[in-house]
């Protein structure tokens, strides 16, 4: 059986990011997949990308690198993008949309919010309607039809749901976690590549990381939007219930 790490939404948190990856390496996972927004909200933008670039197979889009590699005023965006320097931002800038494969028969099809938008929210909550348009393709997808398992990032809150015999995941996050103050990734379980029916399964695993480090280098950086990221890292309480910006 082979096994895939599916990792999303580090978001420059440097140390939440090396115990996600020390604990793939001790379960000897040798794949890694990331579900985009590498950058912004922590001091590490920098970093992170070089290191998920090293260790991460496939790596795509989320809103976060779409929204930075545009021009903008804003200080913190300005202030990230300095962090990140002009080739990172090129890097970011040509990111792949989705990640499509077939495992033990199946049709798998990763993307960081929606297979349409990187921008499009959608909540283990929202309507059945929205939750099964995720299984659909788009003019981004590789293979037009619709997907057997679905899985993204972008909302921070790891879940899994079985819809009408297909099943969505959501990978959690591992630097900005907003349902436990725990990294978070999934592992997947499989034949790789294979179009032939086999075993198939999907885990869902919680790290626990120095938080107070993070938060000690953010300081130590001068960090734009300092206090609500503290109170997300610490808590895992949205700062959109105090004020509006995106995840």
């Amino acid at each position: 059986m082979d096994r895939i790490a599916i990792i999303s939404d580090i978001h420059g948190n440097l140390p939440a990011l090396q115990a996600v990856l020390e604990d793939i390496k001790a379960r000897g996972i040798p794949r890694i997949f990331c579900l985009g927004d590498l950058v912004g909200k922590g001091p590490s933008s920098d970093v992170v990308t070089d290191l998920v670039r090293e260790t991460c197979e496939k790596i795509i889009i989320g809103n976060w690198e779409a929204h930075l590699v545009q021009p903008s005023d804003h200080p913190t965006v300005l202030w990230h993008q300095d962090k990140l320097g002009k080739d990172r931002l090129d890097y970011l800038r040509n990111l792949p949309f989705s990640i499509e494969f077939f495992m033990s028969g199946k049709l798998i099809r990763l993307f960081h919010a929606s297979p349409r938008d990187v921008n499009e929210r959608i909540q283990p909550w929202d309507s059945e309607e929205r939750r099964r348009s995720l299984f659909d393709f788009s003019d981004f997808s590789e293979h037009k039809m619709t997907a057997d398992v679905a899985g993204y990032g972008d909302i921070h809150n790891a879940y899994l749901q079985h819809l009408n015999g297909r099943t969505l995941f959501n990978a959690g996050s591992v630097g900005n976690p907003l349902d436990i103050t725990q990294a978070s990734y999934v592992i997947l379980e499989g034949k790789y590549h294979s179009q032939q029916p086999a075993p198939f399964g999907i885990q869902f695993v919680r790290v626990p990381y120095d938080i107070e480090l993070a938060i000690r280098q953010a300081k130590e950086a001068n960090m734009p939007s300092l206090e609500p990221y503290i109170r997300e890292l610490r808590t895992a309480e949205y700062r959109g219930k105090h004020q509006s910006e995106r995840s």
